[in-house]
């Protein structure tokens, strides 16, 4: 069963989509979407990742975070901080839905939506039961520097066009104040990392930077041969997909 679900964050509506197979007290994962992203995410694939994990007896959870798809808010106004307090609170709502195990909750983070992951995981620690990061932008900050140096500056906004997409100037004061690896490194569960070999927009090395800095021996790689970052061919949401299945239901 798939519905649209609803819940206020300081004021403002986080809009999402559940998917429930039968059963009470099911395990769950919380899906967070990445940088300029939303629920669905490219080729669906977040939408694909539910429907596979649903067929497993798995509930998932994906919602647009503020700013972003259908929620409320305005992207420029969106941080990495802030995104990380609206997990919280969709956590929050998981945990108590009663139809959840809340000993049995997974997080699966993409991109951008995979450092917030791997954040919450590490403040939430024991409230994890695994941790799913694909291509994690853990080091978003390195990203965002030299975009400010490149595109337009829209002082009316105080943020950058970034492809339509209006930056807010605090995002990048934001990401310098978020030590990554310090506050990942809480999180004492087992993770899975996927990541692309080719990807060009967070480099396949960061995944190994999270197994050295935060997860050691508890971390596993999947890596996707000639894989993007999205993952864009079927092949590699396929690949992706079963990777994530095989590695929540063992």
């Amino acid at each position: 069963m798939q519905k649209a679900v609803s819940i206020s964050h300081n004021g403002l509506t986080l809009r999402g989509m559940e998917h429930f197979p039968s059963g009470e007290k099911l395990p769950a994962v919380i899906l967070f979407h990445g940088f300029t992203g939303n629920k669905l995410e490219p080729h669906r694939l977040f939408l694909q990742i539910s429907r596979a994990l649903e067929k497993q007896g798995f509930a998932s959870f994906r919602f647009d975070f503020l700013g972003s798809g259908e929620s409320d808010g305005d992207f420029e106004d969106m941080t990495v901080t802030k995104e990380f307090e609206e997990a919280r609170t969709i956590f929050d709502y998981v945990k108590s839905h009663p139809k959840i195990d809340e000993n049995r909750i997974i997080l699966l983070g993409l991109s951008m939506g995979g450092l917030v992951a791997s954040l919450l995981a590490g403040e939430l620690n024991n409230g994890i039961e695994r941790l799913v990061l694909l291509a994690p932008a853990g080091t978003m900050h390195q990203i965002i520097e030299p975009m400010e140096a490149t595109v337009p500056f829209i002082a009316s906004h105080n943020a950058y066009d970034y492809g339509g997409n209006l930056v807010g100037k605090a995002f990048g004061e934001d990401l310098k104040t978020i030590n990554v690896w310090e506050r990942a490194a809480k999180y004492k569960g087992n993770v899975l990392l996927i990541h692309g070999t080719k990807d060009e927009a967070v480099p396949y090395e960061v995944s190994n930077m999270y197994i050295e800095k935060c997860y050691s021996d508890r971390a596993t790689l999947h890596t996707i041969e000639n894989g993007d970052h999205t993952f864009n061919s079927y092949q590699w949401e396929n690949e992706v997909i079963e990777s994530i299945v095989n590695y929540v239901k063992n």
